[in-house]
């Protein structure tokens, strides 16, 4: 165990000091682009102002005879591209690849100043975070950049969400964490095909009628459940507890709109602050899912002029309030003006 005193010192003679907190800035969606694709980079002048999080995507998806144009292609977006207020991510080769090495030592070179954050696949405890901060601190030092890049770790691996507290802390530039469903699915031997959402065999189902026939019972009530319920949860208590941000994963269905947006949202409701967009489409529901109900805020902000100091116990509406409400409409309010800041849609509607 390193010694906390030394926690906010940098790991390397020269790299820029660790942040003392992580900043929150708008994270509704992860877009994911493959800048192998010369299509998809010439669209990112077009894109770059509709998501909050634009990334690079380097691993799963991007075949192995394209993984270096993926790579020459994120450098040229860092370089040449101007992004405005959105983030610039990339998600690097998994930490067995043969390609990894390459990858971080590439992109800190030559757009490490661009950079926000590095997403590293399959992350299964607290020493693959310690190889990857040790080497960013020296790639940053040898490149001489002023701030650090931050790390975001993927759950992909039975073992990962199994030290999913020691992996949130394991160092100051973990940023947050994402689901990664399928190769979860994968490691638990789930028997699913899908990428994220539910299953219709996951299900739970009423006792059966007492009946003096029981053919007359007639049909049991039946719901699907969440396969992903537990993990998210865990996830985000760990994130919470750290400082970091969590984040729900990718929907694999592109076609399923609704299911899409219901998934996202049980993720939101359980405290992840955005999701994976793969898809235009899914840009759309992430901005929707992940920016809170005007109403919701119109309610929250008069909670907060209604007790400003957050004491006592109040009823607006017929609702008890107190001081456990009270924090939790300062984290709507909080969101609202965030995200007010970025967009002036929002911002007329939050009333700001």
């Amino acid at each position: 165990m390193r010694n906390p005193r030394n926690f906010t010192k940098p790991l390397a003679i020269g790299a820029p000091a660790p942040l003392p907190e992580i900043p929150f800035k708008p994270s509704r969606m992860i877009h994911f682009l493959d800048f192998s694709n010369e299509k998809m980079v010439a669209k990112v002048p077009d894109i770059a102002p509709t998501v909050d999080i634009l990334l690079g995507n380097l691993e799963d998806a991007v075949p192995v005879d394209k993984k270096l144009a993926a790579r020459d292609g994120l450098v040229r977006v860092g370089r040449e591209i101007e992004l405005g207020a959105t983030q610039l991510w990339t998600r690097v080769n998994s930490l067995e690849s043969p390609s990894v090495l390459d990858d971080l030592t590439t992109i800190v070179r030559e757009i490490g100043h661009r950079l926000d954050v590095v997403m590293v696949p399959k992350v299964e405890g607290p020493w693959d975070i310690h190889y990857v901060d040790r080497l960013l601190a020296q790639l940053e030092a040898k490149a001489g950049l002023e701030r650090p890049i931050l790390v975001h770790a993927i759950l992909e691996t039975a073992l990962g969400v199994a030290n999913v507290e020691e992996i949130a802390t394991a160092s100051p530039r973990m940023q947050g964490m994402s689901l990664g469903p399928a190769d979860l699915a994968a490691s638990r031997r789930m028997k699913t095909t899908r990428v994220g959402g539910g299953h219709p065999g996951y299900r739970v189902i009423d006792d059966p009628a007492q009946a003096a026939e029981p053919d007359a019972a007639g049909p049991r009530a039946t719901a699907q459940q969440d396969p992903w319920h537990y993990t998210i949860a865990r996830m985000v208590d760990a994130c919470a507890a750290a400082g970091i941000l969590p984040f729900y994963g990718p929907y694999g269905d592109i076609r399923d709109v609704e299911g899409c947006e219901t998934q996202f949202r049980a993720a939101y409701l359980l405290g992840c602050v955005g999701a994976w967009s793969l898809h235009p489409v899914q840009i759309e529901i992430a901005k929707r899912v992940f920016s809170p109900d005007p109403d919701e805020v119109a309610f929250a902000k008069r909670v907060l002029e209604a007790i400003p100091d957050g004491r006592g116990v109040h009823m607006i509406d017929g609702k008890m309030q107190d001081d456990a409400t009270w924090k939790q409409c300062q984290v709507i309010v909080s969101l609202a003006q965030l995200l007010a800041e970025r967009d002036e849609q929002l911002k007329a509607a939050y009333g700001f």
